[in-house]
């Protein structure tokens, strides 16, 4: 009887802080750090403008998050935690080595805003942990990275398990873990909610 054999499969570590002990309170330390930034944090602020972000992020004005507020240097003990039981399920080969924490920036996405589709080179894991998602804010959309090639297949069925899908979004709550393989191109919808979207994003080399 003919069967079918999944192949070159994508995979998505999910966890959540809210499982851990102390981890509710981290969100909300999490949460009010973001917020403090977004305040103080004028160069990230310029930098956003410069470039169209709707919001602020720290991405391309702090590299010092994890010594900057304990809420962030908390996060990433944690972050070393799933980053390996992300890369020993994944099936890394790492020589014996774990996963090294490269960088970790804070997101306050406006209503209205975005960010499109994009990588995180130079890294191996990369992921997000939500701390405040109101509603109508939006998911995570990961894309098929075999879609550049697929040319003339026909679109799956809106039916078609998740695994057939050209494009999944993740709908997580706050305290949420995600992380995935850089090379997975993602993208965060436009911002439906009514305030601000709240997540701080990291890569590991």
């Amino acid at each position: 009887m003919p069967s079918l054999r999944p192949l070159f499969v994508t995979q998505l570590y999910e966890a959540s802080l809210n499982r851990e002990a102390g981890g509710a309170a981290l969100v909300a330390e999490l949460e009010a750090a973001c917020l403090m930034l977004a305040e103080e944090d004028a160069a990230g602020r310029a930098w956003c403008r410069a470039q169209g972000y709707g919001g602020y992020t720290s991405y391309a004005s702090l590299n010092d998050l994890a010594t900057r507020a304990p809420a962030f240097g908390a996060l990433k003990r944690r972050l070393d935690r799933h980053a390996a039981a992300a890369a020993e399920a994944f099936g890394f080969d790492l020589g014996g080595r774990r996963p090294r924490l490269d960088s970790l920036w804070a997101n306050v996405l406006n209503p209205g805003a975005g960010h499109s589709g994009h990588i995180h080179p130079h890294s191996i894991l990369s992921g997000t942990v939500y701390v405040r998602l109101p509603a109508g804010a939006p998911g995570l959309k990961l894309e098929d990275p075999r879609l550049p090639m697929m040319m003339a297949a026909p679109l799956p069925r809106p039916d078609a398990p998740e695994t057939q899908q050209r494009f999944v979004t993740v709908r997580p709550e706050p305290g949420a873990v995600l992380l995935w393989e850089s090379w997975l191109r993602h993208e965060v919808p436009p911002n439906r909610a009514r305030t601000a979207r709240i997540s701080v994003s990291f890569n590991y080399a």
